[in-house]
């Protein structure tokens, strides 16, 4: 049997896919850097959204909150671009949060490798010497 696959959900990937192009192409604030739309999560009225962002290179605390800032700030003239580009007879209003689940996963990685590295050491410390 199919997955259900909403239209909450069709509409999100759809504003994914938009505002990348649109804050490629449209977005000429300094402040905001390379940035990556990694989900859009459109509430069940398609009244809110919730754009889930991650900023490339620089990932200090401080360039991420100066894209958020100038993210939020250009959210209504994004609107306005999705509405024409989307044809939706109500266009959600956009909210901008930091994924930080992209960071966190590098965190875990780096955590796991560390500890299969020393695992390996303590073995290969524990073997007896068989060339004797």
């Amino acid at each position: 049997m199919a997955k259900e696959y909403s239209r909450t959900q069709r509409i999100g990937d759809q504003m994914q896919r938009e505002l990348a192009e649109l804050i490629r192409r449209e977005v000429k604030d300094p402040r905001v850097g390379l940035v990556t739309i990694t989900a859009v999560d459109v509430s069940r009225d398609l009244g809110h959204a919730k754009v889930f962002i991650t900023v490339m290179g620089e990932e200090t605390p401080d360039a991420v909150q100066q894209s958020l800032k100038a993210l939020n700030s250009a959210a209504s003239f994004l609107r306005l671009h999705l509405g024409r580009s989307m044809q939706l007879r109500s266009v959600p209003q956009l909210h901008f949060h930091f994924d930080e689940s992209v960071s966190r996963g590098v965190h875990l990685s780096a955590l796991i490798e560390r500890a299969v590295a020393e695992d390996r050491m303590h073995k290969e410390a524990d073997e007896p010497d068989t060339k004797e």
